[in-house]
């Protein structure tokens, strides 16, 4: 089991996006360990497929679909709702990450597009179920939207955006009773981070900022995110929390 804790998700639908890899990835398990039906959304079936091995058929839809593509956010909604007649919590973990710089706008589209746009698309056609069930929509965002880093600012600022429009969301739909909320992880294992990670003189700088001395495994992530989609957390919307070892904790000043 992901977590010690037994939720009561048994008669909970949740749509967990980016669920082929990483933290999406073990999002997913972790409501299905809890039983809840998942819908499952990413790029590839064959991670999908694996991603709810072990499960009952019955328990999980997988929806291979690109978000960034127009109509392909309303359409795992509408195909999840269709699933399983309602919607209770959408976990939003497709995202993106790699280098940018001024003067060179390359990458700046396909950022906004995966990291931005689709989350927005997402948000859009989710909420309308969401009011029926006053359940929650929750972003897998980033530490990186709450500061700057080298090298990094479309990355940076597109995860400052999700959190931007999370806090806005949670203020509009309070009066429906929808909780919207967003986890900031911290480094964290994933098919995205490994070739830095093996980086030994990287691996051990970010150590010497991260107070856990040990870097995330997603389980850490979807540990957070079936706390926040729970009835334990029903007081808390608008918050960005991080899930990063302490790192965010530090003022940046080198160790003495």
């Amino acid at each position: 089991m992901i977590t010690t804790v037994i939720y009561p998700f048994s008669d909970s639908v949740v749509l967990v996006t980016g669920a082929g890899t990483g933290i999406g990835r073990s999002v997913a398990r972790a409501f299905l360990e809890q039983g809840a039906r998942v819908a499952v959304t990413g790029r590839s079936a064959t991670s999908l497929h694996e991603a709810v091995s072990g499960f009952p058929a019955e328990q999980a839809l997988v929806h291979p679909t690109d978000l960034a593509q127009d109509g392909a956010p309303a359409g795992a909604v509408a195909a999840a709702a269709a699933r399983f007649g309602k919607l209770d919590a959408v976990v939003a973990s497709a995202g993106t990450s790699e280098p940018s710089r001024i003067g060179d706008l390359s990458s700046w589209e396909r950022l906004r597009r995966i990291n931005l746009d689709a989350m927005v698309a997402l948000a859009d056609a989710s909420v309308p179920h969401l009011r029926r069930t006053r359940g929650s929509f929750l972003a897998i965002s980033s530490i990186a939207g709450l500061r700057g880093d080298w090298g990094m600012f479309g990355y940076n600022a597109t995860k400052a955006a999700v959190n931007a429009l999370m806090q806005s969301l949670a203020l509009d739909l309070g009066a429906d009773g929808v909780r919207v909320n967003a986890l900031a992880p911290g480094f964290t294992r994933s098919r995205l981070t490994e070739e830095r990670l093996s980086d030994d003189d990287f691996y051990d700088r970010l150590m010497d900022r991260t107070a856990l001395r040990r870097v995330a495994d997603p389980e850490d992530i979807a540990r957070a995110a079936l706390f926040l989609c729970s009835p334990d957390a029903s007081y808390i919307t608008g918050a960005i929390i991080p899930v990063d070892g302490g790192v965010s904790a530090s003022s940046g000043t080198p160790r003495g």
